[in-house]
């Protein structure tokens, strides 16, 4: 039979990530969202805020009216960025927490997501479970990537509704019951790789935009070693760069997203890294697919 180069080997598969803000989505995980996308699995990002609070990280959007309508440009760039990935998405629809700054940092202003009781946060995400069905679910780690407030609560409600959509005495006016077969964080900032990407860049004679970040790290071999899958996705690096590139108030064309020449990126590093936390399949580790063990012929 001969092949058919429109078929979708992973129709029918469904995958979930869990986010904290828009943007995320796009800085984290995105080459492995587009590829699977690609292969015809659903993918379905929740944003659990929207990022109302969020500083304006990129020079050229520094102006009094991207700041005054800050609510709806980023929703904006979310819609963009969603329809590059070829994702569905849904907004939590909680309030961005803002970076504390300060020492000691200042309280979290009032009605903010991470000040969000966790089984009220948590109820909007159990009903999207058990809507959307996602044979796989990702998040954050319990540092929440990077310790910002609303990372943290995304990893905690992300971990409580993996555990109470399979439950049915949890929620029980949120749906029937699912249970999401595998549980994954994002491990894509890990040392080592920031290292490898370092290093590259020195050897080929360029400045890397890492130096100054590596020589305040301290090495944390077992966190690395808690990476146990990494999917390999550098052909679309490119997808992930256009979907960053979409976030224009958080994203600088010019800075250091894209200091790293993409080419160089796939050599030293062409994957994307998880860590398996929760399965309920048999899927020994190392992988290098969030589906490996999932069959839906079974």
């Amino acid at each position: 039979m001969e092949h058919d180069p429109r078929a979708k080997p992973r129709a029918g598969y469904r995958l979930m990530h869990v986010h904290a803000h828009p943007d995320d989505e796009s800085s984290k995980g995105a080459a492995s969202t587009a590829m699977y996308v690609a292969q015809g699995v659903d993918v379905h990002v929740v944003t659990c805020t929207g990022g109302e609070r969020g500083s304006i990280l990129n020079p050229k959007m520094d102006r009094p009216d991207v700041l005054a309508n800050i609510s709806e440009i980023r929703r904006q760039e979310m819609e963009r960025a969603r329809d590059i990935l070829g994702v569905r998405q849904d907004w939590l629809g909680f309030v961005d927490s803002g970076w504390p700054e300060g020492d000691p940092k200042p309280p979290l202003p009032e009605g903010c997501f991470g000040l969000v009781p966790l089984e009220e946060a948590a109820a909007p995400l159990v009903r999207l479970i058990r809507e959307f069905r996602p044979h796989v679910l990702t998040t954050y780690d319990e540092r929440g990537g990077y310790p910002h407030p609303d990372h943290v609560k995304c990893h905690e409600i992300s971990v409580e509704a993996f555990r109470a959509a399979a439950d049915p005495e949890r929620y029980p006016e949120l749906g029937e019951p699912w249970q999401v077969l595998k549980l994954y964080y994002h491990h894509s900032f890990n040392r080592e790789r920031m290292q490898r990407l370092h290093d590259a860049m020195v050897t080929h004679g360029l400045e890397s935009p890492w130096a100054e970040r590596l020589a305040e790290w301290e090495p944390e071999p077992e966190w690395d070693a808690r990476v146990t899958t990494k999917v390999p996705c550098s052909d679309f690096f490119g997808v992930r760069d256009q979907a960053l590139l979409a976030h224009a108030t958080q994203i600088d064309p010019d800075g250091m997203w894209f200091a790293i020449p993409r080419e160089l990126q796939a050599e030293v590093w062409p994957t994307e890294d998880f860590e398996l936390v929760t399965s309920h399949v048999d899927a020994p580790v190392p992988e290098d697919d969030l589906f490996a063990g999932i069959s839906l012929t079974d």
